[in-house]
């Protein structure tokens, strides 16, 4: 293994191990549930708008899985804070897996866009933003 693989080996485990913006936010102005039955992962996203009602001041996650889907989440949260819910639903899947940075097999693929794609539920339901393209693709993904 490369040193760069390690690094960023390490610094999923430390997401996963410190997750950030880890909790619930208790009223939410957006909140979604996304699960991955094929492994089992759940996501639920929390988002608070400022004041402009468009700008994410606050985003937050629970859930439980493994460590791809749980650190991707957390790397989410980082990414998203300050952006407006239109930015957000037009964020590519490329840019989350860049920030993973470590070769994903087709099912950690799925663990590791599970928070984006409940992120863009949790925004479509609250702002009537667009679904993801692909969407069908996560036919396994349960979202509500």
């Amino acid at each position: 293994m490369s040193e760069f693989d390690q690094m960023y080996r390490e610094v999923i485990l430390d997401h996963y191990k410190n997750p950030h913006g880890h909790g619930v936010l208790d009223p939410a102005d957006a909140q979604a549930d996304g699960q991955n039955p094929l492994c089992g992962d759940e996501v639920s996203i929390y988002v608070a708008f400022g004041e402009d009602g468009e700008t994410i001041d606050e985003v937050k996650f629970s859930g439980r899985g493994c460590a791809i889907s749980q650190a991707a989440t957390s790397m989410l949260m980082d990414m998203v804070t300050g952006k407006t819910a239109t930015e957000v639903a037009v964020l590519d899947k490329q840019e989350l897996l860049d920030e993973i940075a470590i070769p994903l097999t087709p099912v950690r693929l799925k663990c590791a866009l599970l928070g984006l794609t409940t992120l863009k539920v949790a925004l479509h339901k609250a702002k009537g933003t667009p679904l993801p393209d692909g969407l069908a693709g996560f036919d396994e993904l349960e979202l509500t």
